[in-house]
């Protein structure tokens, strides 16, 4: 399999070069020369598999021999190696609970595939290899935790000072070692923008072996197609499915509209927002308006410009026609977040988390007939305890995987969102 940018279809890349361009030059984002389709039969084998099997088939079709088959084996196993449940709510709602690996957070899965790749790879390189990335919550914690004690690769993470929970924070400024946390005084796009800088430096790129871990990275944002796969392989029925997925930089949606290419059968996305509405605006108005990023309970999805529309735009061709007929957006404050995650409690005895809640908010408000509606809880409710006892009044217990964080020492680096500061520091550094 090639990539190529989408922004130029001239030169192919390896998967090997992508993972560790990470950004083509052209500021473009990589995507395969083709999405792969499986056959019906092939579909209805993989839905006798276990996860860790769909996920090493799914991604075999995108890497081909650059692993070999026995290494991309492990590597899937180590990877999905906790459950990802559908579990049924009402007769037709499910919720997709993404929240069960070692950071409580859907990102668990393509950032630990993103670190097993790079080492497999690393060490064929002379370079140090340094992953850059940019988080608004839970992105830093879940590559922090899957790069951890990696030989030969250094991460720098950065965050927008105040504007992260106290446990995502604590989760990835308290393991030391190869990881770098950076609390930038700015927002996510500050960040990202600082990032995607880097990575178009000449002074960088001729030092470092320079990759990112945002969904931007193709060993990112690939492997979210697996659960995809893997909830409709928990569904008995098969028509008329429904998807909601909580959107803010758009690589798990993008991640959906691939494995629905791929041959599952999806009729339609829902891109449930918060007050970062671009994309909703987008379908409404035809226009495509970044603009900056503004603070919510759901900070995961505060982002003013969604890097991954330029695939979903690459994908349809900027037919803005067929990108309405498949996707659908909604957008909700914080007080409709809360109602959400107040109703989802009471008429359900489910609790969420403030993204989970956004994505069942779309579902609930999506006016459609005899449809099976599955909306991605991507991560642990007890990661917001403040907001979400406050809707239900009642205490929520810590998981061991963030109870381990309180007893840490913090350590961050305070800076600016001047890139000439963040550069001058990364080649002090390493």
């Amino acid at each position: 399999m090639n990539y190529y940018s989408t922004k130029n279809s001239s030169r192919s890349y390896s998967f090997k070069e992508a993972l560790f361009e990470g950004l083509p030059s052209d500021n473009g984002l990589f995507v395969p020369e083709n999405i792969p389709v499986f056959s019906k039969n092939e579909r209805s084998h993989l839905r006798t598999l276990p996860l860790e099997d769909v996920g090493y088939r799914v991604m075999k079709q995108y890497i081909g021999s650059e692993i070999e088959d026995h290494k991309l084996q492990e590597i899937t196993a180590e990877v999905l190696n906790f459950p990802i449940p559908l579990k049924q709510l009402d007769q037709n709602l499910y919720s997709l609970e993404l929240f069960h690996g070692p950071t409580l957070a859907f990102k668990d899965v393509g950032g630990r595939f993103m670190s097993r790749s790079i080492s497999y790879f690393s060490s064929s390189t002379t370079k140090k290899t340094l992953v850059l990335v940019a988080t608004s919550g839970d992105t830093g914690s879940a590559v922090a935790h899957g790069f951890h004690g990696v030989e030969n690769v250094d991460v720098v993470i950065l965050y927008p000072d105040g504007m992260v929970s106290e446990l995502q924070e604590l989760q990835m400024t308290t393991l030391g070692d190869n990881i770098t946390a950076i609390k930038i005084d700015g927002t996510f796009d500050d960040c990202q923008k600082l990032v995607k800088q880097g990575f178009l430096d000449k002074d960088l790129k001729e030092k470092y072996q320079l990759t990112s871990a945002n969904s931007i990275n193709i060993a990112r944002f690939l492997p979210q197609s697996i659960y995809y796969f893997h909830a409709l392989n928990q569904l008995e029925v098969t028509d008329n499915i429904i998807v909601s997925v909580p959107s803010g930089n758009f690589g798990n949606l993008t991640a959906g509209l691939y494995a629905r290419e791929m041959g599952l059968p999806i009729s339609k996305f829902i891109a449930s927002t918060n007050i970062n509405d671009i994309f909703p605006q987008y379908l409404n108005t035809g226009n495509f308006n970044p603009k900056p990023s503004i603070s919510t309970l759901s900070n995961a999805m505060d982002v003013g410009n969604p890097s991954n529309f330029e695939r979903i735009r690459y994908l349809f061709n900027d037919d803005l026609k067929k990108t309405r007929s498949l996707i659908q957006g909604f957008s909700y404050n914080d007080l409709q977040t809360k109602e959400a995650i107040k109703e989802l409690y009471q008429n359900y005895q489910y609790l969420s988390d403030p993204h989970g809640a956004i994505g069942y908010a779309g579902l609930r408000d999506y006016k459609g007939d005899n449809y099976t509606g599955i909306f991605l809880e991507t991560a642990h409710p007890s990661k917001f305890k403040d907001t979400v006892e406050e809707v239900i009044n009642k205490p929520i217990q810590l998981p061991l995987q963030l109870q381990s964080c309180l007893n840490k020492e913090s350590k961050s680096i305070k800076m600016t969102n001047n890139y000439n500061l963040f550069k001058e520091f990364i080649l002090s550094q390493w």
